[in-house]
Formats: structure tokens, C-alpha cells, sequence
């Protein structure tokens, strides 16, 4: 946020390589914990799944309620929605691997979670950009 203020263009110049590098950094956390755990993934996964899938549908839902209840302005809607569904499982996989010896079903449940999560977020994005807010 600091770059942005002092030094806009250098920051639109790197945007687009942090963002490449952020993604490849989560996809490698994820890898790690599946490979990892490859025979809990095998035995959760489908259970698991449903849960992820659901937990974040609930929670998308719960944000963008709130955020209208609370008679957000269109921008802030779609943000509450997002930071409320979307929650961030590479930090908890960072936490599973370096407290929690990697254990197997916590791992796969954040390596889901992730996956998951990236998947709804550029969807629901895409979505939204088929609608522009108005400003």
C-alpha cells in the first residue's frame, strides 16, 4: 500500500508479477500439503469436500447479507462478500505444517479449502465483472 502511494507506477508495473508469484506460492503450499498426505486426501476428499463446498457457500452468503443488511454501498458489498467467503487456507496451511507437524486431515482440509476457495473467488469474480458497479 505504501509502493501504491509513493510510487504509483511502480506498483502497476508489479502488480501483475505479485500476483503470478502469490498464486504460484499457494499452489505449491497446496501441493506440498497433498503430497504430503496423498492417502488421507484419498480418504477425506469426497467428505470433505462437501463440507468446504458448503462452509463457503454459507459464507459468501452470510457476507453479502450482512453487507446489504448494513446497507453497503454496491463495492463494499461485493468486498465483504468476498473477505467473508474466501478465507485464507495457505496461512492456515503454513500454521498445520509448522505447529502441527502437517497432521493428515487438517492438511487436506486446507489444501480443499484452498482450492476450492480460488475456484468460487474467480467465479463469483467473473460474474461480477459481466456487471459493473456504477460508481
Amino acid at each position: 500500500m505504501t509502493l501504491k502511494v509513493r510510487r504509483p507506477a511502480l506498483a502497476g508495473r508489479l502488480r501483475g508479477p505479485m500476483q503470478g508469484l502469490s498464486m504460484l506460492i499457494f499452489v505449491a503450499f497446496i501441493v506440498v500439503a497433498l503430497a504430503a498426505n496423498w492417502g488421507f486426501f484419498l480418504n477425506l476428499a469426497g467428505a470433505v469436500a462437501v463440507l468446504v463446498i458448503v462452509h463457503n457457500a454459507l459464507a459468501l452468503t452470510a457476507g453479502n447479507l450482512v453487507a446489504r443488511a448494513s446497507r453497503l454501498s454496491a463495492y463494499d458489498r461485493r468486498s465483504l462478500t468476498i473477505e467473508t467467503g474466501i478465507q485464507n487456507s495457505g496461512l492456515g496451511l503454513v500454521l498445520i505444517f509448522g505447529f502441527f507437524g502437517g497432521l493428515g486431515g487438517m492438511a487436506v482440509v486446507a489444501a480443499l479449502w484452498g482450492i476450492w476457495h480460488a475456484i468460487s473467488g474467480i467465479v463469483l469474480a467473473s460474474i461480477w465483472r459481466q456487471f459493473p458497479v456504477r460508481p
